[in-house]
């Protein structure tokens, strides 16, 4: 397989200022659709894998830890100040260990093969120092415009319409030494690895969802809910 990772970040620290009122006494992560939490819907895509696995937390941290109490999960608080996507995976590189990591966003829903083994097959680190999970606009829901992300025959990624980004990645980790921190984002890893012409990216086949919003969890509810 091609030295898949073998650890998961799952990214739950943000204020979920997007999903207001229901993230004023709870983090976005534990938001629940269709009957259980985001973060539950992202680990689900780790289905069948064996992988360490790392969440961060800043905002209602506490509710992040007893959620995990007594799993395969560990929880990084972040303190005193939240540090943003890059700054998180940075941080909890000590927890991680060496070589790539899969690295998740924990608000979205998904209808189709884990996302992880797509990732996993399509992962060639001899070309690759990131790889970006990404799905036809007409296989997204709740989530407007024409993509983010441009891929050319070799699946090289930049950034223009085409596909939309998941939220799902495997990352290469050598960069991070690259960029001041403590507080920033996977974008400043993107913007090296495009430079270099080793980020890429790679369909999704079946149907997602962001969930970002309150109204997004029913078009999520909906979208589970048909046969892929």
């Amino acid at each position: 397989m091609r030295h898949s990772p073998a650890a998961l970040m799952l990214f739950a620290a943000g204020f979920g200022t997007r999903m207001r009122p229901l993230t004023e006494t709870r983090p976005k992560p534990l938001v629940e659709v269709a009957g259980k939490p985001l973060i539950t819907h992202a680990l689900d895509q780790a289905q069948g894998m064996s992988l360490i696995k790392v969440a961060n937390a800043h905002y209602l941290a506490d509710q992040v830890e007893a959620h995990f109490a007594g799993t395969d999960v560990t929880v990084n608080r972040e303190e005193p100040e939240i540090l943003d996507t890059g700054g998180g995976l940075q941080n909890a590189l000590p927890l991680l260990g060496d070589g790539p990591v899969y690295c998740l966003n924990t608000d979205a829903a998904w209808s189709g093969p884990p996302a992880l083994q797509v990732l996993r097959d399509a992962w060639d680190p001899e070309v690759m120092d990131g790889l970006l999970l990404c799905v036809r606009p007409e296989q997204s829901f709740a989530h407007p415009g024409e993509g983010e992300f441009t891929l050319d025959p070799q699946g090289r990624a930049t950034p223009g319409p085409g596909l939309n980004y998941t939220g799902a990645q495997i990352l290469k980790t050598d960069l991070l030494t690259e960029v001041s921190g403590p507080a920033f984002s996977v974008w400043e890893l993107w913007k090296r690895m495009i430079a270099r012409g080793r980020l890429y990216g790679t369909a999704y086949p079946g149907l997602w969802c962001d969930v970002g919003r309150p109204e997004h969890i029913a078009t999520a509810e909906a979208m589970l809910s048909r046969d892929v």
